[in-house]
């Protein structure tokens, strides 16, 4: 069985370094790569939300079984605006596994070569449109004081099927995202559920992450 690695989600008391891992708050994008964007239903430009970015240097001493890359970034966006109730016009991720476009994980592999920038988004007024940084630690085990079940490589002990609907049965949770809610947010799965990115086996051992899909479990 793989063995998941439970992110830990903390309000930190200095800003997040740039290419350290970040939940919430602007991903750090190599200087003139654009943010991800995606075309909705009436031809409209939408920026996808930034979920989170983990350094893959620090969860290695965590990734004992040598899963990912054990240096660069990965960043996380997906189509989840109505799931921070706002924008439910947006078509959103549900139960059904979702189409190729529906989320996007980057995968920069040397942090160092060339030079990263935060990629701030802004309204019309110039104010951030991101919600507040989060530090991310990494553990084996969750215990009491944070229950929140935000993973990579999760179980899917919340799908209520044996496996997932052919062709993706052998496909592996990579990210969970747990519901839950701080300061300025209110994440919430259909009722209380988590989002689940899915990669295929072949392309994890490949480190290629350009055909993720993703799907939301709740009971």
């Amino acid at each position: 069985m793989i063995r998941p690695i439970y992110l830990k989600l903390s309000e930190p008391n200095t800003p997040v370094p740039p290419c350290a891992s970040r939940f919430w708050g602007n991903p750090d994008l190599p200087q003139g790569f654009d943010y991800p964007t995606y075309t909705d239903c009436n031809g409209a430009i939408r920026p996808y939300v930034f979920i989170c970015q983990i350094n893959l240097q620090e969860v290695a001493p965590y990734d004992t079984e040598n899963r990912l890359p054990h240096k660069g970034l990965l960043a996380f966006f997906a189509k989840i605006e109505c799931y921070l109730s706002y924008d439910d016009d947006v078509t959103y991720i549900g139960s059904c596994i979702s189409a190729e476009d529906d989320v996007q994980v980057l995968y920069f592999p040397d942090t160092h070569s060339y030079t990263f920038k935060e990629a701030i988004l802004e309204d019309k007024d110039g104010e951030s449109l991101a919600l507040a940084g989060l530090s991310i630690g990494f553990t084996h085990t969750i215990k009491e004081e944070y229950l929140d079940e935000h993973a990579l490589f999760a179980p899917p002990v919340h799908r209520e099927w044996e496996t997932w609907d052919p062709p993706y049965e052998d496909w592996q949770i990579l990210l969970q995202v747990d519901s839950f809610e701080g300061t300025d947010f209110n994440l919430n799965f259909m009722d209380c559920g988590v989002l689940a990115f899915l990669i295929a086996p072949d392309d994890l051992k490949a480190k290629c992450f350009s055909h993720v899909r993703a799907i939301v479990l709740s009971s």
